[in-house]
């Protein structure tokens, strides 16, 4: 063997060791140390007893957190994946994450990074799946990141990022999942994301965006998943959406501006989750809904339909959930159609009909209709849409727990029990037949099941009642309290509330939640995305809101609803909706014809009272108007 060849020889075995050695490139190796100290992780992972890339270490495996994986099959190893899940590690993205040139999965979600996203992540063009979900992350989506070519899943949900979308997106045309959900991201949905012709699954919902719902949805015909609740997008919804028709779960919510018709689904029919709540869909329900034989929830409540039910509905195959409260349906409810595996809202139309006596309050919500049952209190019909109540008034006040039990406060004030299950579609009469609650909507992936109140072990400060605040009634959807029987007035209302389930933890991305709803009062919202941990100034604080409210039909309405806003999976999946702690109201001043003789007697005392103030005053004003002209008078002498 010549010296040449000797030579190539020796090379060819010290690749071979340095490659069986998992030698990691030095300047990776670099880069990696430096972003360990960054996010001071050294004590998780050890670079000085190890390579970045030996496949014996502790962060080499599948499952290990933090994990460093590399490609060892050239020269040297490059590290192309790296995962930092749920570790709360703080701070802003290193310039060193960007020299792993090699970089093809990047897992930093469930921390508390901050700043910006980089331009520089444009050059990790071999990248497939990026997760900055989240996090605490501002700013835009820079546009470099259409730079990345090859990307299979993109996920900046859950940040605080904002600005418009960049046209660039729409050069990632492998894309499959993409998670943009619960930001503050503004303007129109840009055209370019029409070429994303390989997208499955979009969560856009909870964000600032603009202008019509996007028709070009409508080519993206491998979408299975679209989320778009709680923007500022609007009507009508396109029928060119009809074309999707691998759609398992479509979420559409809060559109305004233009009425929207039911026609454009029809060939949907594989479907499981439909959702289109709060959306102006006009016209009757169609009768081939009754044919998806896929479908487990419809919500078409908070629209404008108008019609009977029809009677095919009750042969749905595996609907679970059907939710038509707050519309203007009419007619009887079609016979058969409750069933033991059925949650049914048809609360507040003009339905009429009957429950069966057997059927369990929290399984149906018929509040609000002319439907009767063995088990509804006269009460009850009080409540029904555009009815003249004629139960003789008899409360000036109530106070309810929501969600707990009886309580009485330092002040003396009782609380009444409010302890009782509900469920996705529930109606319940309190046993004192002063006040009744409702609640509908379905939390959809919550490992903790359907759980339609809170509870905290941790004492409430700012409060001498902290009691009243460690239970509360939660929805998805709806939560309504009435009060019964009031007599004709103007009411004090005050609303206690105490964020129970979010936490603030400094630091962590528990405390990274965010709630938020609307609150009416006889119909008129008085707040509108309230966000209860931030007013209060963090989790289990006491907040009290206080309002005015005029009873003029003996019903007092007060109405929680989720307008799709806010997080939906800190601490765990389905983390949204309305929480009220207790509700406590009183009259200020009665406004009731029946009021009995002491009552009108007292108005004529005060109305006296002022009338003589009045005239006292006039005479005194009078007496020093005299004595002051005669004083200007020349001839004045004084007395």
């Amino acid at each position: 063997m010549g010296i040449l060849g000797f030579s190539f020889f020796v090379l060819g075995l010290l690749n071979t060791v340095i490659a069986q050695s998992n030698i990691t490139d030095p300047n990776e190796v670099v880069a990696i140390n430096k972003i360990i100290d960054h996010w001071n992780l050294r004590s998780k992972v050890n670079l000085s007893s190890f390579e970045p890339c030996d496949k014996n270490a502790s962060w080499a495996p599948l499952e290990a957190n933090p994990r460093i994986a590399c490609d060892c099959s050239g020269t040297f190893c490059h590290i192309n994946r790296l995962k930092i899940y749920g570790l709360d590690i703080v701070g802003e993205i290193p310039k060193e994450l960007f020299v792993l040139k090699e970089m093809m999965d990047l897992n930093l979600a469930q921390n508390v990074l901050n700043g910006s996203v980089p331009a520089e992540i444009g050059q990790l063009t071999k990248m497939k799946w990026l997760s900055f979900g989240t996090n605490n992350l501002t700013g835009p989506i820079p546009p470099e990141i259409g730079n990345l070519s090859i990307l299979i899943t993109l996920s900046f949900a859950t940040n605080n990022m904002n600005g418009p979308l960049p046209p660039e997106l729409g050069n990632l045309t492998t894309l499959e999942e993409m998670y943009i959900d619960s930001n503050r991201f503004t303007g129109p949905i840009p055209e370019e994301l029409s070429k994303l012709k390989n997208l499955r699954v979009l969560w856009a919902s909870s964000n600032n965006f603009t202008g019509k719902l996007p028709a070009f949805f409508g080519s993206l015909t491998d979408l299975a998943v679209l989320r778009l609740e709680g923007t500022l997008l609007e009507g009508p919804i396109p029928k060119s959406y009809g074309a999707l028709t691998k759609l398992d779960d479509l979420r559409i919510g809060d559109i305004n501006n233009a009425d929207s018709s039911l026609d454009f689904i029809e060939n949907v029919s594989s479907i499981s989750i439909l959702s289109l709540r709060n959306c102006r869909i006009a016209g009757q329900l169609p009768e081939w809904f009754s044919k998806f034989s896929n479908l487990k929830i419809l919500d078409l409540s908070f629209n404008k339909l108008t019609g009977e039910i029809p009677n095919s509905y009750k042969d749905f195959a595996s609907l679970e959930y059907l939710y038509l409260g707050s519309n203007n349906l009419s007619g009887e409810l079609p016979a058969n159609i409750i069933t033991d595996t059925l949650f049914l809202d048809i609360s507040f139309n003009q339905i009429s009909g009957t429950i069966p006596a057997n059927k369990s309050y929290i399984s149906v919500n018929a509040v609000g209709t002319l439907i009767t049952s063995k088990r509804s209190l006269r009460r009850s019909v009080c409540l029904a849409k555009n009815s003249v109540c004629t139960e003789k008034a008899s409360s000036t006040s109530l106070s309810i727990k929501c969600g707990g039990n009886q309580i009485v406060t330092v002040d003396g004030i009782q609380f009444d029990d409010d302890s009782e299950m509900l469920g996705p579609a529930s109606f319940y009469m309190s046993s004192n037949n002063q006040w009744a609650v409702s609640s509908s909507g379905i939390f959809i992936n919550n490992p903790n099941g359907q759980n339609y109140t809170a509870h905290s072990f941790s004492q409430i400060p700012n409060t001498l009642d902290s009691e009243l605040y460690k239970t509360a009634r939660i929805s998805p959807s709806s939560l309504r309290y009435y009060g019964v029987g009031l007599k004709k007035g103007i009411y004090r209302v005050e609303l206690h509330f105490a964020e129970i389930q979010m936490d603030d933890i400094k630091d962590s991305w528990k405390g990274l939640g965010r709630r938020y709803f609307d609150v009416s009062i006889q119909g008129e919202r008085v707040l509108r995305d309230f966000n209860v941990k931030q007013e209060a100034g963090g989790s289990k604080r006491a907040l009290v809101k206080k309002f005015k409210a005029n009873v003029t039909n003996n019903v007092l309405d007060i109405h929680f609803f989720w307008a799709g806003k806010g997080t939906c999976c800190i601490p765990v999946q389905s983390t949204f909706g309305p929480i009220v702690s207790a509700i406590h109201v009183t009259q200020e001043v009665n406004l009731d014809d029946s009021s009995d003789g002491s009552d009108k007697k007292r108005i004529g005392k005060i109305i006296g009272i002022t009338l003589g103030s009045a005239a006292g005053v006039l005479i005194i004003c009078t007496i020093f108007y005299v004595w002051w002209r005669k004083k200007k008078s020349p001839t004045y002498k004084g007395f």
